[in-house]
């Protein structure tokens, strides 16, 4: 059998019974990772089909890619071998994997296969980020394979991420032999209760048989409703055990399908259109849910001429170039992206979760307008702000039935918010995204600016987290859904030279650039190995300020610029970079180069883009700027800072 997270730590339950669980007694809560599931608002894998008796408790059949196997039909195998095939049926072709004891047989299963490539991290939390990166840039399910013990929770960083971002993720980690689960054996974390609470669903596989079935569900519930990290624990017996695979089993997961959002219902859409015909100063809020729906939301938009703001995940849904984009709205959004929310009369909030960064004193957001909000997760809807209507069910369906609408009825509504959009475009001139230069030192904005015109918008952008990050969103104009990638719900550090990773292995033509901070960068430096190794063209542009720069910037702004362990640098000698980073770079035979002066900042972007293979430039800036505007945490509208930095005392 295979055992799956429950509430019990010594009961192990199959997924359709944990799962129906909380359908079938109503005072049990529902709880994000047995959410409703739908056509994703992600790419779901071409291989997925699902039979019409998914609609019921009747098991259902997903068919896999087929391919010719390495062994006859009835040959034993190990099941290590079973779960590489399993893999290929799912139609992975690169894995993020990071051997050890209780893993060795899945890699040595993995120089067997002729389909699935690993890419070695150089450590597991690389090895995670790198598959988020994979998966956040193609819309396809990330897998990367870990030990146990420290190499499972290696992993937990990632798993939390994926969760919070909803990203789709396989995660499969080798256990001790099930004879030693529990004995505090050399090197046993139970992994499947560690990670419980931050993954969508997780699996201890007892019996080698449940390989097939327990991987096919794994991938159908990452990709599937609010996408989500699944993972796979595999005792080293089992990978050792020989069996013969049985491919055509079915899966039953009850619970989870019956909680399967409809069709939008029609009346509620013509409900929204009414609102919208009703309306004098609607503007759309939209989210990472969007980003499946890229199409459809363009669409709306050129039906109805409504502006567009978007969160730090729903970056590139919508065209931040096009004259109907407000760019981003939140606490470090743009004036007049906060100003339409605040100002307007109808929030059209679609595939969004209402996140205090967003709206900052809910009792103030939005406080004039009507909500309507569309989110394929029911938790999400009336958890933090109650909407007057709202629709579980997929955005692109959504999407599709409301332009239809506005289709069929566009003589007859006549929608004009040509004077709602001139007066945010007064708000545009009157509070530009701006930045100060000083003397020769490099504005860090305008670094991320000169970036975007000489890539003309078009490269995939991955970032740590920190200033750096805010400056990349505001500053970097993107055209298109799944070329931003950060991490948003989490914060991780360290997140973006392996996200770069794995974007360039599922984007091999693609530019990609890791817009870093020193801070971030150092975090997961290891992984220019991997860079170098992999000969992934990969650039490094390094914001480096030598300090934590948005807690310095919070410290500026409300501790005195009292400064508790935000330097980064040597205490010693304070005139000197350090670390020198680019010695990390030639300690890896990855060119790289300094620049402190902005006359000098275009040639050595042109260089670095111009360079084939890897490239790192570490570009010095001071760390005396804020990220702004800034609206306070649990501030509202009111309270938006627009001026000042660390040269300034407060």
């Amino acid at each position: 059998m295979a055992a799956t997270s429950s509430s019990q730590a010594t009961t192990f339950t199959k997924p359709s019974s944990f799962l129906s669980s909380s359908t079938t007694n109503p005072s049990l809560p529902i709880y994000r990772f047995t959410l409703p599931t739908t056509q994703s608002h992600r790419n779901k894998p071409p291989h997925l089909h699902i039979t019409k008796s998914a609609l019921t408790s009747q098991p259902i059949t997903i068919k896999t890619h087929q391919q010719n196997s390495r062994f006859a039909p009835d040959e034993p195998r190990k099941g290590s071998d079973i779960l590489v095939e399993a893999l290929e049926r799912e139609g992975v072709k690169h894995v993020f994997a990071y051997p050890g004891g209780a893993s060795m047989e899945i890699h040595q299963a993995l120089t067997r296969s002729n389909i699935i490539r690993n890419i070695l991290p150089r450590h597991e939390q690389g090895g995670v980020f790198a598959a988020e990166g994979y998966a956040r840039s193609s819309g396809l399910p990330g897998v990367c394979i870990a030990t146990s013990g420290p190499g499972a929770t290696n992993l937990v960083s990632g798993l939390a991420d994926a969760l919070l971002d909803s990203v789709p993720l396989v995660a499969i980690t080798g256990q001790v032999p099930r004879r030693m689960i529990g004995t505090d054996a050399f090197q046993e974390t139970p992994i499947v209760e560690v990670t419980r609470s931050i993954t969508k669903h997780n699996y201890l596989v007892l019996d080698v048989d449940d390989i097939p079935r327990v991987v096919s569900e794994a991938f159908f519930l990452a990709t599937s409703g609010r996408p989500g990290p699944v993972l796979i624990d595999i005792p080293k017996d089992i990978q050792q055990q020989l069996a013969v695979p049985n491919w055509n089993q079915s899966i039953k997961l009850p619970g989870y399908l019956s909680r399967l959002p409809k069709t939008p219902d029609e009346a509620l859409l013509e409900q929204i259109v009414r609102l919208i015909s009703e309306s004098k100063k609607p503007v759309l809020y939209v989210g990472g849910g969007c980003l499946n729906s890229s199409e459809e939301l363009r669409r709306f938009v050129e039906l109805t001429g409504i502006p567009v703001a978007s969160t730090l995940m729903g970056l590139g849904a919508f065209p931040c170039t096009d004259d109907l984009s407000l760019q981003m709205l939140g606490m470090h959004g743009t004036v007049y992206a906060n100003y339409s929310v605040d100002k307007s009369d109808l929030l059209l909030a679609f595939g969004v979760r209402f996140d205090d960064r967003v709206t900052g004193k809910l009792e103030s957001f939005a406080s004039r307008a009507k909500i309507v909000h569309i989110d394929i997760d029911s938790a999400e809807i009336g958890k933090n702000k109650q909407p007057h209507v709202s629709v579980c069910g997929d955005v692109k369906l959504a999407l599709k039935g409301i332009n239809k609408i506005l289709e069929n009825k566009a003589e007859k509504l006549n929608l004009d918010f040509s004077s709602w959009n001139d007066e945010l475009n007064d708000q545009k001139k009157k509070f530009p995204l701006t930045f100060k230069t000083f003397g020769e030192a490099i504005p860090p904005q305008y670094a991320i600016s000169v970036l975007d015109e000489l890539t003309n918008g078009n490269a995939i952008i991955s970032t740590g987290v920190g200033q750096h990050q805010m400056w990349a969103a505001q500053f970097y104009k993107y055209k298109r859904p799944r070329q931003w990638l950060t991490s948003g719900g989490l914060g991780a550090m360290g997140f973006g030279l392996p996200a770069a990773i794995g974007a360039a292995v599922a984007n091999p033509d693609a530019v990609v650039v890791d817009i870093d901070g020193d801070g971030s960068f150092i975090m997961n430096v290891q992984e220019l190995a991997t860079i170098r190794v992999e000969n992934l063209p990969i650039k490094i542009m390094l914001l480096n300020n030598q300090h934590l720069g948005m807690v310095v910037q919070w410290e500026d702004r409300f501790y005195k610029a009292n400064r508790a362990h935000t330097y980064l640098g040597d205490p010693s000698n304070e005139s000197e970079i350090f670390p020198n980073m680019l010695k990390f770079a030639e300690a890896c035979g990855i060119p790289a180069a300094r620049v402190s002066r902005k006359e000098d900042l275009r040639g050595a972007l042109q260089k670095m883009l111009d360079t084939p293979g890897p490239y790192l430039l570490d570009v010095i800036v001071p760390h005396q700027e804020h990220v702004l505007p800034m609206i306070p945490s649990g501030g509202a509208f009111k309270d938006v800072i627009t001026e000042g930095d660390g040269r300034i005392k407060y």
